[in-house]
């Protein structure tokens, strides 16, 4: 087993990768009771469109498909995973993103047995026709709860106005439509296909004994037959480079209208290295502005173009990226010409030498804090390691970044301005009649 020491962390991390192609990373937290255990498949919501395992052809399944997948995961032969682990005195639970799918427990006793489980109710799909029926329902409730969340509904409008094609636009649990058309034999396929050990990672941080663990997951693999490892075949979306709305209004009954600026980044990279430059980058520069210290972000407050509740954001994936700028304002055009006047002039605004030195400070101070914490650890390093990314080096990568990193992508947001940008705006100081003529 390989051992990875990170002198900047004072941590070291274990590594093996399995015959199967399974990688296992265990960190050890001298003195942690809790134990933390993530196992995740590089398969989230815009993986629709696919080469199946072991044929030629390349398929389209449902939207939210990778969700449903998520839900149905728990069930086994002999019970509920849930419930299993809850016997063993653990807590679980799953997530589906955009471009993963994650199950995790949390312990403080049993460490090993729950690793088991983790690992046998993930790499078995047990599921019936009927099961599949009923779990249709429940998902659809689910849509229908998160399209009633004012919040959320402007987050995934906001990112909808971007794109044309690529499946990022749709809501990671698909629509009731999409549900409704999905079948035991796709989620089997799907199942089939990115479940598989090489296309996972499983990592496990606490109160572990590493070599102990190691063996225990190595003969567990070792009782499970898999197909030979092979690489994945994905379509690639052709998206144009413009926005697909410039601005929508949506009207919903809110306390506050709500308002998200969003803008495309064109520029997908494909270097990890590169990716994660430039996505730090992106952190330190909004953090420079709009932290609650900077100059900009208390001047705009004190001048009530905005409250608590606003943010910016930078976001990359697999393959694409994009920024939201937003928050809740009454006068929802005071605040979107407010962000489009300051994207329009940041490359004009000076970064200082000491506010730069202040905010890699706090970033690197963040991140070593994070550590202190096994859920952070872990879901940070599977969120990243999908990338290329190793998430133990970031401090390293944010004490590279220097001014002049943040001035280019300062120049990358100036240059959106001119075709790439979009607002999503939720609207509830109309009349009821119009907020239902909206909905149809």
């Amino acid at each position: 087993m390989e051992k990875i020491y990170y002198q900047t962390l004072k941590e070291t991390l274990f590594h093996e990768k399995l015959e199967n192609g399974l990688e296992v990373y265990l960190l050890p937290k001298v003195g942690f009771e809790k134990t933390y255990g993530l196992f995740s498949t590089n398969f989230g919501s815009i993986d629709t469109t696919f080469v199946p395992l072991g044929q030629k052809e390349m398929i389209k399944v449902e939207d939210g498909i990778a969700h449903f997948l998520e839900h149905k995961m728990f069930d086994m032969k002999d019970g509920d995973a849930a419930d299993k682990f809850a016997k063993l005195g653990a807590s679980s639970n799953a997530f589906t993103s955009s471009s993963r799918t994650a199950y995790l427990f949390s312990t403080t006793t049993n460490e090993n047995a729950c690793v088991e489980l983790l690992l046998n109710f993930v790499q078995s799909l047990d599921i019936t026709d009927e099961s599949v029926e009923k779990e249709k329902g429940i998902i659809c409730q689910e849509i229908k709860m998160y399209d009633d969340d004012p919040d959320w509904r402007v987050y995934f409008g906001a990112i909808a106005n971007l794109y044309h094609k690529h499946p990022v636009r749709i809501d990671i649990a698909g629509t009731c439509d999409t549900v409704n058309n999905t079948y035991k034999d796709m989620l089997e396929l799907c199942h089939h296909t990115f479940y598989h050990p090489h296309n996972m990672m499983l990592f496990v941080v606490g109160n572990i004994q590493p070599e102990e663990l190691v063996d225990v997951i190595k003969e567990n693999q070792n009782k499970k037959h898999f197909l030979p490892e092979t690489s994945i075949q994905r379509k690639k979306i052709e998206e144009p480079e413009s926005v697909a709305v410039k601005e929508r209004i949506d009207i919903m009954q809110v306390e506050m209208n709500k308002l998200i600026v969003s803008i495309k980044v064109n520029d997908i990279m494909t270097d990890p290295q590169e990716k994660i430059k430039r996505e730090l980058s992106f952190n330190l520069l909004f953090d420079l502005y709009f932290s609650k210290s900077s100059v900009l972000y208390n001047e705009w407050l004190s001048k009530g173009y905005i409250n608590e509740t606003f943010s910016a954001n930078f976001t990359q994936e697999r393959d694409y990226a994009f920024i939201l700028i937003g928050g809740d304002q009454d006068d929802y055009h005071l605040l979107q010409k407010t962000i489009f006047d300051f994207i329009e002039h940041i490359d004009d605004l000076v970064i200082e030498q000491e506010d730069f030195e202040r905010i890699k400070r706090k970033t690197i101070g963040n991140f070593i804090n994070s550590y202190n914490s096994p859920e952070s650890i872990a879901n940070s390093f599977s969120r990243y390691y999908f990338e290329g990314i190793c998430s133990f080096e970031l401090v390293d990568y944010v004490s590279k970044i220097t001014i002049a990193d943040l001035n280019e992508v300062k120049k990358m947001v100036d240059y959106c301005i001119n075709y790439d940008i979009a607002a999503f705006i939720y609207n509830g100081k109309f009349e009821e009649k119009n907020y239902r003529n909206s909905r149809k």
